[in-house]
């Protein structure tokens, strides 16, 4: 068993609550695996069940000669200035997860990447489940209490084998001034599912960001699952983009946004590139306070026979609700309240017991901190 997390580096009581707000746990009792990073230097790698590997990324491309053919091909290290820059460092960092064939993990696997001192934070993570693998991996990211500025720039390449099923949760707990461009994408084959969910709730400067699902198999499914909360002085510019080039291929790319003063662009785009292929998007949107929700969704059709949808709304707390609430015993803050937590309470399928508990916790503690 590996030493604990909160033993080999000095976190304050305050940190250690804000890690813990992005689901790491330092005893690992209900984790498969785990990786933490702090700034560029990897604090622990761990991997607790069978068939399930953890490496960092420099140790995995010595270990594995074949890994160098993953490497950049979901995505493109001149996509954009942030990929560039990272596919530019001598000394790379990030984890490299495999999940063997027909392996199954039991409990999330969990990564953890934490600014503390850094102006700038990079990694590149690559995440293999072979044929027939299950794998949940949670990723909770953070900047330490007394970070005021900084940047994180992450790159993750998913590759989802044949009848593989994998759960990407991200959390994250950014300090005010910190600035964060995730770029990731994922190449699902037959039969196999990405399940990608990601929960801001707490204040950020900018966070940039709209991950991909290839679904190149037949009968893949893609999905993405959004929950975020722009205070004021956030700009939120996310968006995911599904591309369906495989008969039975499907996605569903749904949002839940709430602004108390924060600026939130919701993009979606889903492509049907061939023929018995679905998808669609959903965006909702509540303002509390003066903000702004742009939602953007955006569908393109290129066959006959592909069914594509999409909706969204953005309004405000109707009045009438409140009301309704309070008629039942309830005063005008709680009904609010609960109004807004029903609003952010979103069941997603197939998602383990474990990973939705800790969607509920992120939401739980803004709203105990007043969004």
């Amino acid at each position: 068993m590996p030493e604990d997390i909160d033993k080999m580096v000095d976190l304050s009581p305050e940190d250690q609550d804000r890690l813990a707000r992005t689901g790491l746990e330092v005893d690992m009792k209900n984790r498969s695996g785990s990786f933490f990073q702090v700034d560029q230097e990897i604090k622990e790698i761990a991997s607790l069940q069978e068939g399930i590997e953890v490496h960092s990324l420099a140790d995995a491309l010595r270990k594995y000669d074949w890994l160098s053919d993953y490497l950049w091909k979901a995505v493109p290290k001149d996509k954009d200035k942030y990929t560039r820059y990272v596919a530019e460092q001598e000394a790379p960092r990030g984890f490299v997860v495999i999940a063997r064939e027909n392996s199954r993990s039991v409990y999330p696997l969990q990564a953890c990447l934490f600014l503390a001192k850094t102006s700038v934070q990079h990694v590149h993570n690559i995440v293999i489940a072979e044929k027939g693998a299950e794998l949940h991996i949670i990723s909770g990211c953070a900047s330490a209490s007394y970070t005021k500025k900084g940047s994180h720039i992450g790159v993750t390449e998913f590759y989802i084998g044949e009848g593989a099923h994998v759960t990407s949760t991200m959390i994250h707990n950014w300090g005010e001034d910190i600035s964060v461009f995730p770029r990731s994408a994922s190449i699902v084959q037959e039969n196999g599912v990405f399940l990608s969910n990601y929960v801001c709730m707490q204040p950020v400067r900018r966070i940039e960001m709209a991950p991909l699902a290839r679904l190149e198999g037949k009968n893949s499914v893609g999905r993405f699952n959004s929950i975020v909360v722009a205070t004021p002085g956030s700009c939120l510019d996310l968006g995911s983009v599904a591309q369906l080039s495989a008969e039975g291929a499907s996605a569903e790319l749904l949002t839940r946004a709430i602004t108390t003063g924060g600026h939130i662009i919701s993009r979606g785009l889903i492509e049907g590139q061939t023929r018995r292929t679905k998808g669609h998007i959903e965006c909702k949107g509540l303002i509390l306070k003066d903000g702004t929700i742009h939602a953007i969704p955006e569908i393109k059709g290129e066959v006959v026979d592909t069914e594509l949808s999409h909706e969204a709304a953005v309004g405000k707390i109707a009045r009438e609700e409140i009301e309704y609430l309070m008629s039942r015993g309830l005063d005008e803050e709680v009904a609010t309240a609960t109004i807004i937590r029903g609003f952010l309470d979103v069941r997603i399928d197939g998602l383990p017991g474990v990973l939705q508990d800790q969607i509920d916790a992120a939401i739980d503690a803004a709203e105990k901190a007043g969004f």
